[in-house]
Protein backbone atom coordinates (compact mmCIF):
# COMPACT_ATOMS: atom_id res chain seq x y z
CA UNK A 1 0.00 0.00 0.00
CA UNK A 2 1.02 3.50 -1.38
CA UNK A 3 -0.40 7.05 0.43
CA UNK A 4 0.50 10.30 -1.95
CA UNK A 5 -0.06 13.88 0.29
CA UNK A 6 -2.01 16.64 -2.18
CA UNK A 7 -1.96 19.83 -1.29
CA UNK A 8 -4.47 22.30 -1.19
CA UNK A 9 -6.97 19.04 -1.78
CA UNK A 10 -9.74 20.71 0.98
CA UNK A 11 -13.07 20.03 0.13
CA UNK A 12 -15.64 17.21 -1.57
CA UNK A 13 -15.12 18.64 -5.12
CA UNK A 14 -11.58 18.20 -4.92
CA UNK A 15 -11.87 14.74 -3.73
CA UNK A 16 -13.96 14.15 -6.80
CA UNK A 17 -11.53 16.22 -8.85
CA UNK A 18 -8.91 14.39 -7.98
CA UNK A 19 -10.56 11.05 -8.65
CA UNK A 20 -11.68 12.04 -12.16
CA UNK A 21 -8.07 13.11 -12.63
CA UNK A 22 -6.78 9.32 -11.24
CA UNK A 23 -9.50 7.78 -13.46
CA UNK A 24 -8.20 9.81 -16.67
CA UNK A 25 -4.71 8.57 -16.19
CA UNK A 26 -5.79 5.18 -15.33
CA UNK A 27 -4.64 5.40 -11.57
CA UNK A 28 -6.95 2.95 -9.21
CA UNK A 29 -7.13 4.60 -5.74
CA UNK A 30 -8.06 2.44 -2.69
CA UNK A 31 -9.24 5.45 -1.23
CA UNK A 32 -9.23 9.33 -1.78
CA UNK A 33 -9.57 11.84 1.12
CA UNK A 34 -9.32 15.05 1.90
CA UNK A 35 -4.95 15.57 0.89
CA UNK A 36 -4.70 11.98 0.61
CA UNK A 37 -4.83 9.19 -1.92
CA UNK A 38 -4.27 5.87 -1.05
CA UNK A 39 -3.13 3.03 -3.54
CA UNK A 40 -2.49 -0.49 -3.43
CA UNK A 41 1.19 -0.14 -4.75
CA UNK A 42 3.45 2.86 -5.44
CA UNK A 43 3.25 4.14 -9.14
CA UNK A 44 5.88 3.94 -11.61
CA UNK A 45 7.58 7.03 -12.13
CA UNK A 46 6.45 7.66 -15.31
CA UNK A 47 3.01 7.47 -14.11
CA UNK A 48 4.05 9.52 -11.16
CA UNK A 49 5.05 12.52 -13.20
CA UNK A 50 1.99 12.30 -15.38
CA UNK A 51 -0.28 12.43 -12.10
CA UNK A 52 1.99 15.38 -10.50
CA UNK A 53 1.83 17.20 -14.13
CA UNK A 54 -2.04 17.09 -14.33
CA UNK A 55 -2.60 17.49 -10.53
CA UNK A 56 -0.45 20.67 -10.10
CA UNK A 57 -2.47 21.75 -13.53
CA UNK A 58 -5.63 21.84 -11.48
CA UNK A 59 -3.90 23.89 -8.67
CA UNK A 60 -2.76 20.68 -6.60
CA UNK A 61 0.47 19.55 -5.42
CA UNK A 62 1.59 16.12 -4.86
CA UNK A 63 3.82 16.91 -1.81
CA UNK A 64 7.07 14.69 -0.85
CA UNK A 65 8.91 15.90 2.24
CA UNK A 66 7.72 14.89 5.87
CA UNK A 67 7.43 18.36 7.04
CA UNK A 68 5.16 19.09 4.34
CA UNK A 69 2.88 16.33 4.52
CA UNK A 70 2.45 16.77 8.44
CA UNK A 71 1.57 20.62 7.31
CA UNK A 72 -1.23 19.39 5.02
CA UNK A 73 -2.68 16.98 7.53
CA UNK A 74 -2.83 19.52 10.23
CA UNK A 75 -4.64 21.76 7.99
CA UNK A 76 -6.71 18.97 6.55
CA UNK A 77 -7.89 17.85 10.01
CA UNK A 78 -8.90 21.70 10.85
CA UNK A 79 -10.90 22.11 7.77
CA UNK A 80 -12.56 18.89 8.18
CA UNK A 81 -13.60 19.38 11.78
CA UNK A 82 -14.26 23.12 10.96
CA UNK A 83 -16.01 22.72 7.58
CA UNK A 84 -17.36 19.07 7.81
CA UNK A 85 -18.29 17.97 11.10
CA UNK A 86 -20.51 18.64 14.40
CA UNK A 87 -17.75 19.34 16.76
CA UNK A 88 -18.02 18.50 20.87
CA UNK A 89 -17.33 21.75 22.49
CA UNK A 90 -15.75 19.57 25.35
CA UNK A 91 -12.76 18.41 22.63
CA UNK A 92 -9.71 20.68 22.51
CA UNK A 93 -8.17 21.04 18.83
CA UNK A 94 -4.97 19.91 20.26
CA UNK A 95 -6.30 16.77 21.52
CA UNK A 96 -7.85 16.25 17.73
CA UNK A 97 -4.57 16.62 16.40
CA UNK A 98 -2.92 14.64 18.20
CA UNK A 99 -5.09 12.05 18.46
CA UNK A 100 -5.46 12.36 14.39
CA UNK A 101 -2.03 12.48 13.38
CA UNK A 102 -0.54 10.61 16.47
CA UNK A 103 2.40 13.07 16.64
CA UNK A 104 2.97 15.48 20.18
CA UNK A 105 0.79 18.38 20.01
CA UNK A 106 3.77 20.81 20.93
CA UNK A 107 6.07 19.16 17.79
CA UNK A 108 2.81 19.99 15.56
CA UNK A 109 2.41 23.16 17.14
CA UNK A 110 6.02 24.16 16.74
CA UNK A 111 6.54 22.97 13.23
CA UNK A 112 3.52 24.69 12.31
CA UNK A 113 4.29 27.97 13.34
CA UNK A 114 8.32 27.64 11.65
CA UNK A 115 6.67 26.23 8.40
CA UNK A 116 3.89 28.63 8.19
CA UNK A 117 4.30 31.50 10.42
CA UNK A 118 1.67 31.77 12.24
CA UNK A 119 0.08 29.80 15.21
CA UNK A 120 -2.42 26.58 14.49
CA UNK A 121 -4.87 27.99 16.81
CA UNK A 122 -4.80 31.48 14.46
CA UNK A 123 -5.04 29.32 11.55
CA UNK A 124 -8.17 27.38 13.20
CA UNK A 125 -9.76 30.73 14.36
CA UNK A 126 -9.30 31.77 10.50
CA UNK A 127 -11.44 28.84 9.35
CA UNK A 128 -14.02 29.14 11.94
CA UNK A 129 -14.30 33.15 10.54
CA UNK A 130 -14.63 31.58 6.90
CA UNK A 131 -17.07 28.83 8.29
CA UNK A 132 -19.46 31.66 9.85
CA UNK A 133 -18.96 33.59 6.64
CA UNK A 134 -20.28 31.18 4.60
CA UNK A 135 -23.36 30.50 7.25
CA UNK A 136 -24.07 34.19 6.92
CA UNK A 137 -23.91 34.56 3.42
CA UNK A 138 -26.30 31.22 3.24
CA UNK A 139 -28.47 33.25 5.74
CA UNK A 140 -30.60 29.90 6.71
CA UNK A 141 -29.24 30.44 10.76
CA UNK A 142 -29.26 33.29 12.66
CA UNK A 143 -25.79 33.92 14.86
CA UNK A 144 -26.97 32.73 17.86
CA UNK A 145 -27.68 29.73 16.15
CA UNK A 146 -23.95 30.12 13.82
CA UNK A 147 -22.44 30.64 17.41
CA UNK A 148 -24.07 27.53 18.89
CA UNK A 149 -23.21 24.52 15.78
CA UNK A 150 -18.99 26.52 15.97
CA UNK A 151 -18.68 26.11 19.74
CA UNK A 152 -18.40 30.19 20.52
CA UNK A 153 -19.28 30.61 24.14
CA UNK A 154 -21.61 33.17 23.35
CA UNK A 155 -22.94 35.54 20.26
CA UNK A 156 -20.42 38.35 21.79
CA UNK A 157 -17.28 36.38 21.68
CA UNK A 158 -18.33 35.38 17.83
CA UNK A 159 -19.03 39.13 17.04
CA UNK A 160 -15.92 40.35 18.53
CA UNK A 161 -13.41 37.81 16.84
CA UNK A 162 -15.51 38.01 13.59
CA UNK A 163 -14.47 41.67 13.53
CA UNK A 164 -10.77 41.33 14.91
CA UNK A 165 -10.45 39.35 12.11
CA UNK A 166 -12.34 40.70 9.19
CA UNK A 167 -12.75 44.60 10.35
CA UNK A 168 -16.46 43.89 10.13
CA UNK A 169 -19.35 43.17 12.21
CA UNK A 170 -21.12 39.73 11.05
CA UNK A 171 -24.35 42.04 10.28
CA UNK A 172 -21.88 44.13 8.35
CA UNK A 173 -20.58 41.56 6.62
CA UNK A 174 -23.75 39.96 5.59
CA UNK A 175 -25.13 43.19 4.22
CA UNK A 176 -21.58 42.95 1.50
CA UNK A 177 -21.66 39.23 2.18
CA UNK A 178 -20.52 37.17 -0.85
CA UNK A 179 -17.34 39.17 -2.31
CA UNK A 180 -15.23 39.45 0.80
CA UNK A 181 -15.00 34.79 0.77
CA UNK A 182 -12.02 33.41 0.54
CA UNK A 183 -11.44 29.63 -0.92
CA UNK A 184 -10.13 27.54 2.03
CA UNK A 185 -6.98 26.79 0.43
CA UNK A 186 -6.08 30.73 0.19
CA UNK A 187 -7.06 30.90 4.26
Amino acid sequence: MSKLFVKNMVCDRCILVVRAELDKLGIEAKQVGLGEITLDSELAPEKKRQLDSSLEALGFQVIDDKKSRVIEKIKNVIIGWVHYQNNDARTNLSDVLSRELHLDYNYLSNLFSEVEGTTIEKYFIAQKIEKVKELLVYDELSLSEIAFRLNYSSVAYLSNQFKKVTGLTPSHFKQIGKDKRKPLDKV
